[in-house]
């Protein structure tokens, strides 16, 4: 059983790998065993999301990229192939919100910025897309795992964040027909899944979430009352989900998004 969660000998890419939750789920593939590449816009959030993950030697690999810029990605890639040789996961965790694509309390939809709205759907949807096509051929002979990150805006109406929401959705639909295209075109050899998680904390959202003292926001107020676990994740509860959908134990799992959310998707109010 132990060997059905085993990532020894597995090469992971990471890309947004540099945030709370996306340090968490490096740390998790490490832990089971795998090397594991963090890829960022930013070489100051590299060093510290390295720093905090306090890889083995040569376990962690420092990738300098932009996941909307192809070019960027190409150069990541030869990079690992040159210090792995083979690429086995990719986690597409990247993604982030603006604020003329969010629909504040005393606005409406028709104050929304369509630059911002687009920039929003180009990282999010772009940069899953664009390193699935990049990073993932490299899994077509020998097989891997990719894992996308989707939201609890995806299948569901959540006030204010329209953009997020509908790139995220995007993304789910995405998930799904890769997973249908790459099995039927590699023979089931590259699986595609992704994760939905409910509300961690992290920087994009404290400030919505939390007060300057740590109380809730009337939006973290309603969240926490509509999750029936009554409270918010901790970013290590991502790590199981991650390391099942990328290891052996998932081998007949491909096109499905699952959720970590305290039962957020489940409840339905009342």
């Amino acid at each position: 059983m132990t060997n059905l969660f085993d990532l020894s000998g597995k090469t992971a890419l990471l890309t947004g790998g540099t945030g709370a939750l996306g340090t968490a789920m490096a740390q998790g593939l490490l832990n089971a065993g795998a090397k594991v590449a963090l890829l960022s816009r930013n070489p100051e959030n590299l060093k510290s999301a390295a720093d905090a993950l306090g890889g083995d030697a040569g376990a962690v690999l420092l990738l300098k990229g932009d996941v909307t810029d192809a070019r960027s990605l190409e150069s990541a890639r030869d990079e690992i192939l040159e210090k792995w040789g083979k690429l086995d996961i990719l986690v597409n965790a990247a993604g982030g919100n603006r604020p003329g694509a969010t629909i504040g309390p005393d606005q409406t939809f028709f104050d929304l910025k369509m630059d911002d709205f687009a920039g929003v759907s180009k990282l999010n949807l772009d940069g899953t897309v664009i390193p699935s096509l990049i990073f993932g051929k490299l899994m077509t002979e020998g097989g891997g795992s990719i894992v996308n990150i989707s939201s609890m805006a995806a299948d569901r109406a959540i006030t204010r964040v329209v953009g997020y929401s509908a790139a995220k959705a995007g993304i789910d639909n995405f998930t799904k027909w890769l997973a249908v295209e790459l099995a039927k075109k590699y023979d089931g050899r590259v699986r595609v899944n992704a994760i939905a998680p409910g509300f961690f904390i992290g920087e994009q959202n404290r400030r919505l979430l939390l007060n300057e003292d740590g109380s809730l926001t009337d939006r973290g107020n309603t969240i926490i009352k509509s999750t029936p676990m009554n409270r918010f994740g901790e970013a290590e509860e991502l790590m199981s989900t991650l390391v099942w959908l990328c290891a052996d134990s998932s081998s007949f799992v491909t096109g499905i998004v699952v959720p970590v959310d305290g039962g957020f998707s489940a409840f339905s109010g009342v």
